[in-house]
């Protein structure tokens, strides 16, 4: 079996969690949230205890077989060929549906630095099919130039949510007055649930690190350290921020605003710094959009080294890059982006927030099951699992059934597949990083 290189550290790897949790949703999230009042607030509280009750399991499914190159990889192994193809195709079409939203923010927040420069639609799916462009070129370098690239954009995109933390704290020790204006809606235990399905999705991707452990250095140890630290760090950070942003800005301007974090900037510093604010969101964007692309070649990547899939779907270039299946999603992601301009525009774009966000949760129950199974956990592993399902409620039933539906599409694909191409638990060897 092909070594494998593994570039990448504990402060890398906690850049890759930290890079594809902060895209561009927390920088338009306090706005939707708003309405909810301190009731978000409770949200944000009860996802964050909820993903790290996941992040525990995962961690644990991590540490059982170190050398694996996933955590999907190994799921698959304990659950069985059929659910861990499943689950593989589910979070890849996420993976896929992601890219036009990023990529189309992304090009939105730059446009707004260039009041001058043709705004809509078209404009923004043609800068966002450059970016996209880009980011696969790079990726196709190696996972070490993708690596870089993730570490300095999650450094970039930490620096406005930051500068919302310091202005928190300058007015409660400055202006207490401030936290008066908003006139925010008190705790109301009936939100909570659908205040989570919206909260929880800025979670997402805390499981970066499992998912491409076999790029990690030791990832006994750095995997679960990468996942917990950056999964902490961005909850403090978002709970911080909306709440600040929620609490001393009156709930009508939130509403009225897409860029309730340039908005709140602005209020404080002026409008230079809010202006400021838009083209960190852009760089925000991009990072997670480079974590994600990143993710297409090496989630089917760690399942053919495992010998789940065909050599022939992930077969590395001469980087170590799996780049038949990066070029396929990036090409999909291309014609999605495209098809968003067309009349049905909308419909294409609501759907694929809907698929990203639905099949995601279901990707976390796969993994709790599969701790069950193990028994590992068990406990633990229940619990996550009913948070899991609460979510789902949260979101809605047809969300969470479209979710289902997506994951069933990989029942025929399995069939098409055929059987495993190497004994059951077998794992890749290693080449120390350089």
């Amino acid at each position: 079996m092909q070594a494998v290189e593994r570039p990448f550290g504990l402060w890398t790897a906690i850049a890759m969690v930290v890079g594809g949790m902060i895209g561009g949703g927390i920088f338009v999230l306090p706005g939707a949230v708003a309405p909810f009042g301190w009731t978000g607030t409770l949200a944000w509280l009860a996802a964050g205890a909820g993903a790290l009750l996941i992040a525990r399991i995962i961690a644990a499914l991590t540490g059982t077989r170190p050398l694996e190159p996933s955590v999907v990889t190994i799921s698959g192994d304990i659950l069985g060929l059929l659910p861990g193809r499943m689950m593989t195709w589910a979070y890849w079409v996420t993976l896929v549906t992601s890219l036009p939203v990023l990529s189309m923010a992304a090009t939105a927040y730059l446009l707004h630095l260039v009041p001058a420069a043709p705004q809509g639609a078209w404009p923004q799916v043609i800068g966002g099919c450059v970016i996209l462009l880009a980011l696969a070129g790079l990726n196709l370098r190696g996972v070490r130039a993708a690596g870089v690239m993730q570490v300095v954009t999650t450094v970039l995109k930490l620096i406005p949510l930051v500068l919302v933390v310091l202005i928190t704290m300058w007015l409660a020790v400055g202006d207490p007055a401030a936290f008066t204006h908003s006139q925010a809606a008190p705790v109301n235990l009936g939100q909570v649930a659908p205040a989570l399905g919206m909260v929880f999705f800025a979670m997402l991707s805390f499981e970066n690190a499992a998912l491409m452990a076999e790029r990690v250095r030791d990832p006994a140890r750095n995997v679960p350290r990468a996942m917990y630290l950056g999964l902490l760090g961005v909850l403090t950070l978002y709970i911080v921020v909306c709440t600040g942003i929620v609490a001393t800005t009156p709930l009508s301007e939130l509403e009225a605003s897409s860029a309730p974090i340039a908005l709140f900037v602005e209020r404080n510093l002026g409008a230079a710094a809010g202006n400021a604010v838009a083209l960190f969101a852009a760089i925000s964007a991009i990072g997670c959009l480079n974590c994600l692309v990143l993710l297409l070649g090496e989630l089917p990547l760690g399942m053919a080294r495992d010998g789940q899939l065909p050599q022939a779907v992930a077969m590395p270039n001469a980087r170590g890059v799996a780049d038949r299946p990066l070029l396929a999603g990036t090409v999909l992601g291309l014609l999605l982006m495209l098809g968003s301009v067309t009349g049905m525009g909308e419909a294409v774009l609501d759907f694929m927030l809907r698929v990203t966000t639905a099949t995601s949760i279901w990707f976390y129950a796969f993994a709790c099951a599969a701790a069950l199974v193990a028994g590992l956990l068990r406990p633990l592993a229940l619990l996550a699992l009913a948070f899991c399902l609460w979510v789902i409620w949260g979101t809605g039933l047809e969300a969470g059934a479209l979710g289902l539906g997506l994951i069933a599409l990989g029942v025929p694909l399995h069939f098409l597949l055929g059987e495993r191409t190497t004994p059951r638990g077998s794992v890749p060897t290693e080449v120390p990083a350089e």
